[in-house]
C-alpha cells in the first residue's frame, strides 16, 4: 500500500465550528477511517497540528480528541516543510493575516469563509495566491448537504422543467443573552469585530445559487438590526451595531428569481432551520438540510380562494419525501476529501479564493443595496 501524509496546519479550531466540524467531523473521521481512500491499495493521510493563542484549550481539545500536537507559534510552523497545508478558521478580522503568511511560506491554502471583511482583502489573497502559484480551497459545505444534493439531483434530471423560483427561509431565534444565555458568540452581533448577517450568510447564498441556479447578477436587499442590544459571554449587556438579519432576493443569468430571508430573530415554524423551496414549470420541491419534498405537476392539488371556510385542503399531504438511496457522509469531510484529492492528485477543485471573494462581493453589495434602495449589479471579478 503506498500512503502520501499531508501535514496540516490548522489554525483557530477552538471554536464551535472548527471544532465540530472541521477537527471531529473531517480531519478525525478521516483519520480513524485510514485516510482518504484513492484506489484499493493508495490512501491519503492526514497530519495535523493544532494552532491558537491559548495552550490550555488547545492541549484539552488534543487531550479530548486524540490528538498529540499543538503550538501557539504559527510562524514557527510556517516554516516547517512537513506541514503543506494551512488551514484557518479564526474569527474573521484576524484570517487575514493569517493566509498572507501562509501563502508566503508556500503552503497550500484552505478556510473557511468569508476569507476577509473586505473585497479588496478577498480580492488580494486570490491575487497573491494564483501569484505565488500555490493550491487553495474555501468551505463551501453546504454544496454537499443532503438536502441540497437532492435538489442537484432533481434539476439534473429536468423534475423542475424550466425552474422559475427560489424561495430561502433560514435562521431561528438567539437568544440576547441578557433574559437567557445567547447560542451564538457575541461578536456575531458587533460589526467592528466581523458580525453581520449579510457578511455570514450572502456569502453562503452566493456559492449556493452559482453552482445550482446561475450566477447571481443582481440584488436588492434590506438588512435590520432587530435587537440592539444584546448580552456578551458574561452576561453584560452591549450594544448590537451589526445587521441580524437580511431579506435579500437575488436574479440569476438564468433568469431565475430567488429570495432568501436570513434572521437571527425569526422564530421556526417550518421543516428545518434552513427550507429551500424551488418551483418549476413541472414540479417543485422543497429542501431542508437532510430532506427533501417534491410535488410534480400530475400531483399539485387546485385550490379555490375562499376565506369563508377552513381550508379544506391539506397542503402537506400531496408532497412525497425523497428517499435517501444512498449514505451522505458528512459536508465538511466531503469537501476536506475533495481538497486533500485535488492536492495529491491534481483533480479539479473549482471551490477556491475567488469563489470567496464572490461571496464577500455579494455581501458588500446587499449592504449598498440596503444603504441606497436600489438594485445593485454584480461585476465579474478576476484575480
Amino acid at each position: 500500500m503506498t500512503t502520501t501524509t499531508i501535514g496540516i496546519i490548522m489554525n483557530g479550531v477552538t471554536g464551535r465550528m472548527g471544532t465540530n466540524q472541521h477537527l471531529i467531523r473531517s480531519i478525525k473521521a478521516i483519520r480513524d477511517q485510514g485516510g482518504v481512500k484513492i484506489n484499493a491499495t493508495d490512501r491519503i493521510l492526514v497530519d495535523p497540528i493544532l494552532v491558537g493563542r491559548n495552550e490550555i484549550k488547545l492541549k484539552e481539545l488534543c487531550d479530548a480528541h486524540g490528538f498529540e500536537k499543538y503550538s501557539t507559534n504559527l510562524d514557527e510552523l510556517l516554516k516547517d516543510d512537513h506541514y503543506s497545508v494551512y488551514f484557518d478558521s479564526q474569527t474573521t478580522t484576524r484570517r487575514v493575516e493569517g493566509v498572507k503568511k501562509a501563502i508566503a511560506a508556500g503552503k497550500s491554502i484552505y478556510c473557511e469563509k468569508p476569507t476577509a471583511e473586505t473585497l479588496e482583502q478577498a480580492l488580494e489573497l486570490a491575487t497573491l495566491a494564483k501569484d505565488a502559484n500555490v493550491k487553495n480551497g474555501v468551505v463551501q459545505d453546504k454544496l454537499w448537504l443532503p438536502g441540497f444534493q437532492k435538489i442537484k439531483y432533481l434539476i439534473d434530471t429536468g423534475f423542475f422543467g424550466k425552474i422559475l423560483s427560489v424561495k430561502g427561509e433560514f435562521g431561528y431565534w438567539v437568544f440576547d443573552g441578557l433574559e437567557q444565555d445567547a447560542q451564538r458568540p457575541s461578536w456575531n452581533y458587533r460589526k467592528e469585530d466581523g458580525g453581520g448577517m449579510c457578511i455570514d450568510m450572502l456569502c453562503h447564498w452566493r456559492y449556493v445559487i452559482d453552482n445550482l441556479f446561475g450566477n447571481v447578477k443582481k440584488v436588492s436587499c434590506m438588512t435590520a438590526t432587530h435587537l440592539d442590544k444584546r448580552g456578551d459571554e458574561n452576561g453584560k449587556e452591549y450594544v448590537a451595531t451589526a445587521d441580524d438579519a437580511a431579506y435579500a432576493t437575488f436574479l440569476t443569468d438564468q433568469n431565475i428569481i430567488c429570495h432568501f430571508n436570513s434572521s437571527w430573530c425569526t422564530r421556526v415554524r417550518r421543516d428545518d432551520l434552513l427550507t429551500v423551496q424551488v418551483d418549476g414549470t413541472k414540479g417543485s420541491a422543497v429542501a431542508g438540510l437532510r430532506k427533501c419534498w417534491i410535488q410534480s405537476s400530475a400531483n399539485t392539488p387546485k385550490p379555490i380562494w375562499n376565506p369563508d371556510i377552513d381550508q379544506p385542503i391539506d397542503f402537506y399531504n400531496s408532497w412525497n419525501e425523497m428517499p435517501d438511496n444512498k449514505t451522505y457522509d458528512n459536508a465538511f469531510k466531503i469537501q476536506w476529501e475533495l481538497f486533500l484529492r485535488h492536492l495529491v492528485l491534481d483533480e479539479p477543485f473549482r471551490w477556491g479564493l475567488l469563489e470567496a471573494a464572490k461571496g464577500i462581493q455579494l455581501a458588500e453589495c446587499g449592504l449598498q443595496s440596503a444603504k441606497e434602495e436600489k438594485w445593485i449589479t454584480i461585476e465579474k471579478l478576476e484575480s
